[in-house]
């Protein structure tokens, strides 16, 4: 059976979709240094895309390479900057906090996000965890409420899509190794995004000795499709709804 039955049913859907829900928004991030024809998670988090936009034939998408933004690790005068009060900054504060702002700007902007990490040595990419360092601020993207930390990044949705050369899923034996999901859901927690899923696609370093690179990504190309099933279902109800 083909994912859309046929396409005037599945326009017919979009144009009631449209009418009856505001213009959505998606941010997509990158975060191999691998180009889209050699990297298996851009690969991935573009099908999403693809999907996505099907789906919501209205909306926006951001897209951020974090692999191929200059992005700095924190230091000192970073810090004095986040911690000043936004009235008391200087012109060179402002300055160094700008890529951050325009950071925090698109994670604000967008409803959803869907994020490519490859498996770097059982965690996350340099460059993603220097993302997470300049959106992760105080009375930006968390606030601290009795002394508790709560997120600020409310009502949004995440998908990280990771790929990795080996297989660290859940209920494998070296699934203790997988730093990247905990890491994950801890960091997002904190600003306030709950309600995330995690896709795998494990075990790519098989193609190079010689197994088809869809085969390999079969199982989370499926994964994905699974993703944007209860939306259909939901296109398909809508167009059966009296106005």
């Amino acid at each position: 059976m083909e994912f859309f039955l046929n396409r005037q049913l599945l326009l017919k859907h979009q144009v009631l979709w449209k009418e009856r829900n505001p213009m959505a928004t998606l941010l997509q991030v990158h975060s191999s240094p691998l180009a889209s024809d050699a990297s298996f998670s851009r690969q991935l988090t573009s099908e999403f895309v693809e999907h996505w936009r099907r789906t919501h034939p209205d909306g926006k998408v951001i897209t951020r390479d974090v692999a191929a933004t200059d992005l700095a690790p924190v230091n000192a005068e970073w810090i004095g900057a986040a911690y000043t009060p936004e009235a008391s900054l200087t012109a060179r504060q402002r300055d160094i906090l700008a890529l951050s702002q325009e950071l925090i700007g698109e994670l604000k902007a967008a409803d959803e996000y869907v994020f490519g990490v490859p498996m770097h040595n059982f965690s996350i990419p340099g460059a993603l965890k220097l993302w997470v360092d300049q959106v992760a601020r105080a009375g930006h993207t968390f606030s601290y409420e009795n002394g508790k930390p709560s997120g600020l990044l409310r009502n949004k949705k995440a998908t990280f899509i990771v790929a990795s050369g080996g297989v660290y899923d859940e209920g494998t034996p070296t699934y203790a190794m997988n730093f990247v999901e905990p890491y994950l859901r801890s960091v997002f927690g904190l600003l306030g995004v709950t309600e995330t899923t995690f896709i795998s696609a494990s075990g790519t370093a098989r193609a190079r000795f010689g197994l088809d690179r869809h085969i390999i990504l079969e199982p989370a190309l499926h994964s994905i499709q699974g993703q944007f099933q209860p939306v259909i279902k939901d296109l398909v109800e809508a167009s059966s709804r009296p106005y």
